[in-house]
């Protein structure tokens, strides 16, 4: 269906045309009639399908009819937030602001965008003017709202996008709390992806008599996708990535991993292949996840890696192939992923690797899908690898190793090369084994003979080579003073060394039961007397 065959008032008609939307989506066709109606809606459609428009050109087009009715002065002066649309994640929030700009200016409505991780300054100036349609993130909303910058109590139109990936980071309290603060009296739109059991009675609490409108549900992929896999070794996935990414045919791709810590792995794995490469994850900051983005939709960038969080919100038109680095635990998840490359119905690939402890999630994919995925057996990625082994060998094997790296040889000569290896693998290792026999017997010769021979014993060391000297013992040289150990001694005599006199003369030893000789002028040597120094004169 087209959009001139929707109700929609004439500034969205005029918008539209100008930003050349013809045709309506399924999704569309089916929600815009009845949001135009005010009912309360739960839609179920895969990423890309255009649910933006769905709920978004409904509320613009209540808001400007609610204020045709009113006059303009009464309108200025009571103008309070009208309608609030939370999304998951900040990127998602400027997807929705970027995607309906255009409609909100043309219908002279105002608006902003609120999200965390930046300085908030500007935000609140931003809502100080008076603005009719708020985006945000719930953290930063209950934020607001508990600093009083932010009211609530006036809303007519509220939007939960994305809400099973909400319920999945844990803002689920934090939802609660907001709609605990809104009117009962309102329009309530609830979009998502799957329809899990939290989701549901979220939708009770929130919805009144619902239309349940429901579009390619999860058990569903298009048959334009076509799907491939490679089941390979973990140590392989490097040099298949790295082939891939060098297809010229492949414009734009997107690479999806399971963790941070594999974000910057698989970029430096891309890098070394010469590829231009980008990624997103949760340190990068929020100018430069958008600046990744842009430069990939402008085809600066060929590669851009990527976490399950980022699979929701990344929209990038004509993507030409998308990388499952890591298979996801979650069938869900694979869909949402492989997804990206079917946007406005494009016919793309979608590329797994999938190891050998993947291979229960990969059957448990295969039957949510209900399809079976082609199965890949092309091992020239390793091509290299062998080439490379087999010139480092000998320059004997030149011509047979430019048969095996060329392409059109016959199956035959491959192999009689390879058995030519094999064999010369085998005698190199019987002649090492010989080697190592022959080091052995030398060995247990070389014992035998020392087990017979008498080796000279080591001299052990006296106690009569060690002399007594204050509280340690020192080993008696030539230049040291042969002395007995005093310690045997010690019950017949005691010593006391007089330092002053053992330069001059002989040692003395004080008697047993007896104090040392005191010094007297006696013993003292005759000192000669001594000029005294003339007194300086004072000036």
């Amino acid at each position: 269906m087209k959009f001139e065959n929707l109700p929609l008032i004439a500034p969205l008609q005029k918008a539209l045309d100008k930003a050349w939307f013809v045709n309506a989506t399924p999704i569309q066709e089916k929600v815009i009639p009845h949001a135009i109606e005010k009912k309360d809606i739960i839609g179920t459609a895969q990423t890309g399908s255009g649910k933006t428009f769905a709920f978004g050109l409904p509320i613009l087009q209540n808001i400007y009819n609610d204020r045709i009715d009113k006059w303009w002065k009464e309108w200025k002066a009571t103008r309070k937030i009208q309608a609030l649309i939370i999304a998951p994640t900040r990127e998602l929030a400027m997807q929705i602001w970027d995607s309906l700009k255009d409609f909100i200016s043309n219908t002279n409505l105002k608006y902003t965008v609120i999200f965390g991780w930046v300085n908030q300054f500007h935000q609140v100036k931003a809502i100080e003017k008076w603005i009719d349609i708020l985006i945000s993130t719930p953290g930063r909303l209950e934020d607001f709202i508990s600093q009083w910058i932010v009211k609530v109590s006036y809303v007519d139109y509220f939007v939960l996008d994305e809400a099973d990936r909400m319920l999945d980071l844990g803002f689920l309290w934090d939802v609660k709390k907001i709609i605990k603060r809104i009117p009962e009296k309102k329009q309530s739109f609830l979009f998502s992806a799957t329809m899990s059991p939290a989701i549901k009675e979220l939708a009770q609490e929130l919805l009144k008599n619902p239309e349940v409108i429901r579009v390619d549900p999860p058990e569903s992929t298009t048959d334009k996708i076509n799907q491939k896999v490679y089941h390979i070794k973990s140590s392989h996935k490097r040099k298949l990535l790295q082939q891939i990414v060098k297809r010229r045919d492949l414009k734009s791709i997107l690479v999806f991993v399971r963790t941070r810590d594999d974000v910057e792995l698989v970029t430096s794995f891309v890098k070394t292949a010469g590829v231009k490469c980008d990624n997103i994850s949760k340190d990068k900051s929020q100018a430069g996840r958008l600046r990744a983005l842009k430069w990939l939709k402008d085809w600066e960038i060929k590669v851009l890696v990527a976490t399950d969080i980022a699979s929701r919100w990344i929209d990038v038109n004509n993507l030409s192939c998308v990388i499952n680095y890591n298979i996801p635990s979650d069938g869900e998840d694979y869909i949402h992923r492989i997804w990206r490359t079917a946007r406005a119905g494009n016919e793309w690939l979608a590329i797994s690797m999938c190891t050998e402890t993947d291979t229960a999630n990969f059957a448990n994919i295969e039957k949510l899908i209900k399809q079976k995925i082609t199965v890949v057996t092309d091992m020239s990625y390793l091509e290299e690898e062998l080439a490379k082994e087999l010139v480092n060998t000998k320059t004997v094997y030149k011509e047979e190793i430019k048969k095996v790296t060329k392409r059109g040889k016959s199956d035959k000569e491959k192999e009689e090369f390879y058995e030519v290896q094999k064999l010369k693998k085998k005698i190199s290792k019987e002649r090492t084994h010989k080697k190592e026999e022959k080091i052995k017997e030398e060995k247990q010769k070389i014992r035998k003979s020392l087990s017979r021979m008498k080796l000279p014993k080591e001299k052990k060391e006296k106690k009569s080579d060690f002399y007594w000297k204050g509280n340690d013992y020192k080993k008696q040289t030539k230049s040291s003073p042969k002395r007995e150990d005093s310690r045997k001694k010690t019950s017949e005599k005691d010593f006391w060394v007089n330092e002053y006199f053992e330069k001059e003369t002989k040692k003395k030893v004080a008697p047993k039961n007896k104090s040392p000789r005191k010094e007297t002028s006696k013993t003292r040597p005759s000192a000669k007397p001594t000029k005294s120094a003339p007194k300086r004169k004072s000036r």
